[in-house]
Order: structure tokens, then sequence, then C-alpha cells
């Protein structure tokens, strides 16, 4: 099992564009496989990841997720060709659905039918990124658009890899599914090792519906991280990202990581933390958050107990973990990079 490092929604903005570039460094000098960036409400994970690679030689750069209601599947295409052409062929295009409190609030798109939309939406991506020119009709998705000026046209320039890895963001059944039978990659969030292992037969039906191996699937879990001698110590700095997923990261209504707390018995909890965090008691959600929920959703606590988490990940199917570190300094994020590397081993 590999190990990838998350750099988050906020990108090199987090921590200065230096800090963040130091650590990526560092993660490809200890051997991680890959750096992703996420999309959140200001910094742009395909622009990230293309200042990354002028910076680095031979991680891979992911986006960990594109939300595809935030730009066309043409241009997803055309982005993750010239991140792969100017990185040397080391772009991994992670795609999502996001949902509607981001669809609709942020990008003005409707949240609608969005398995049936990323599904065309690969379908897409995937024409183009192969030189073909590009025609679809889909539910979702039609290109050309009927009775008008518009012609199928073919991108004039390839990435370097042939294909180029489409990864898929994806939690509830009908997701994973749908990973397993179109995407070269799985990304789920959150997901303890033993919910990744039940939750792997959704992947595996997905494959066999499109007469594929599940093998040929990566799996690949982006987890929050902390490890330390003092357990309560990692917990804690963990807890208030972990209160902004469960709290903040949808509506009272659609909010899929508290769903997923739901699912895996934590439903009293998860809606506490709901329920406070919207109501703008940030302190209060973060101490509605117990000890066990941290311990289930994230990898965290004293170095036995991580290097046991990540063979429990490893035996669950994962092929690659994806960490996103929550300790305070630069140096201390170092340190974590370090830590987790010799774990792993």
């Amino acid at each position: 099992m590999r190990l990838g490092f998350s750099i988050g929604t906020l990108g090199p903005v987090a921590a200065g564009h230096d800090a963040q570039l130091t650590l990526v460094r560092e993660a490809e000098r200890l051997g991680y496989d890959s750096v992703w960036a996420s999309e959140g409400y200001g910094v742009d994970p395909v622009t990230t990841m293309a200042w990354l690679a002028a910076g680095t030689e031979r991680i891979g750069l992911g986006t960990g997720v594109l939300q595809v209601t935030g730009r066309t599947a043409i241009a997803a295409a055309m982005a993750a060709t010239t991140v792969d052409r100017v990185s040397g062929g080391r772009f991994l295009l992670g795609l999502g659905a996001s949902g509607p409190q981001v669809a609709e609030g942020w990008h003005g798109q409707r949240y609608e039918r969005p398995l049936a939309h990323l599904r065309d939406y690969v379908a897409v991506v995937r024409t183009a990124l192969a030189g073909r020119p590009v025609e679809h009709a889909g539910p979702e998705i039609v290109l050309p658009l009927p009775d008008s000026r518009g012609k199928a046209l073919s991108m004039t320039v390839s990435p370097v890899r042939q294909p180029l890895p489409v990864h898929l963001a994806a939690m509830g059944p009908k997701a994973v599914a749908l990973a397993g039978e179109i995407a070269d990659g799985w990304l789920p969030i959150h997901f303890p090792p033993e919910h990744l292992a039940e939750t792997m037969e959704h992947l595996r039906a997905g494959a066999a519906r499109a007469g594929r191996n599940a093998s040929e699937v990566e799996v690949s879990p982006m987890v929050m991280a902390m490890v330390d001698d003092d357990a309560d110590y990692a917990r804690d700095l963990i807890r208030p990202m972990l209160a902004l997923y469960l709290g903040g990261m949808g509506t009272r209504q659609v909010n899929f990581y508290n769903r997923l707390a739901h699912r895996l018995g934590f439903g009293p909890a998860a809606a506490r933390v709901r329920d406070a965090y919207l109501d703008g008691d940030l302190g209060e959600a973060m101490e509605e958050v117990p000890d066990d929920l941290v311990d289930a959703l994230t990898l965290c606590g004293t170095p036995a107990r991580v290097r046991e988490r990540l063979e429990d990940y490893r035996k669950a199917g994962a092929t690659r973990l994806i960490v996103g570190l929550n300790a305070p300094t630069v140096d201390d994020r170092a340190d974590q990079l370090g830590w987790l590397a010799e774990l792993n081993t």
C-alpha cells in the first residue's frame, strides 16, 4: 500500500506557497507516490498541481477532487492534459459530484441525477483525452448541441500518459458501483478500514457489470492523520476539522459525511455535531465529536495504533492511502510525513 499526501482544500495558501512546496518535496523524498489537492471556495486544484509540477520531479499530481459542476467535461480534459504535459505524465484526474450546497449555491448548477451526470462527464472526458472527435448523446450531456452550429471537435494535443487515470470520489453504494464500472480509481473519504472492506462488494459489482476485474481499480481512501504518543492530544488536533465535515459540509438535510457517520453507528453524535455547527457554536460542535468517532473516521493515535490501522487498510483492499495532516506547524507536518512513511513499512 502506497502513501499519498493531501494538502487539502486551500492548497498553497494554507501555510504559504514556500511552506507547502517544502512539504510536498519532503513527501517526494520520503517516497510518497502522489500529492492531492481538493477544491473549495477559492483555490483551484488544477492550478495548484501545475504550480507543484514545476517544483517537483517524480511525485504524482492529483485532484482530490475536481467538482464536475464547476467546469465542463471538455474544460476538465484540457486542464488534465495541460498539467500532464507540463509534469511529464504525472497527473491524476480525481472527479466528484460534490453536493447540492456547492453545486447550486456556488456554481449555479442544479444538483439533479448526479450519478447520471458523472457517468456522462467521464465518458466525454475519456473521449477528449483519447483524441477522438467528441460526440456524446447522454441523458445529461449532449455534444455537439443538437440543432446548433456546433460540430464534433478533437483535442489538438494529447496527455503524456495514455490512458490518463480518472479517479472518482464516491461514498454511497451506487456511486461506489459506478466507480467500479467506469473509473481507474476510487477515492473514498473518511472510511474506516472495516467499512472500506464492506463497501468493496459494491465496487466489485460495478466492475463485474462492465466485464472488468475490480483489481483493475485503484482504491485510495483519503483520511485525516495525526500520530502522537499522547492519543488525546492527537484526537484534539483532528476534532475541529472533523466537526467541519460533519457539521458544515452540507445542509441539515444533505451532508454525505454526516450520513456516513450515521451508517457507521454514530447517528446521535453526528446529529449533535451538525446542529451545533449550523447553529454557529463551533466550540460545542467540537466537544460533541466523541473519541470513538475520531478513532473510527481518522488515522489517529499512538504509533502502535496507527501502524495497526495502516495494516487494517492494507488488508481491507486499499492500494494507496492519502493522508491529510492536522499538525500545527510546517515542521510538525514534515515530522508526521516521516512518521507515517516509517509506520507504513
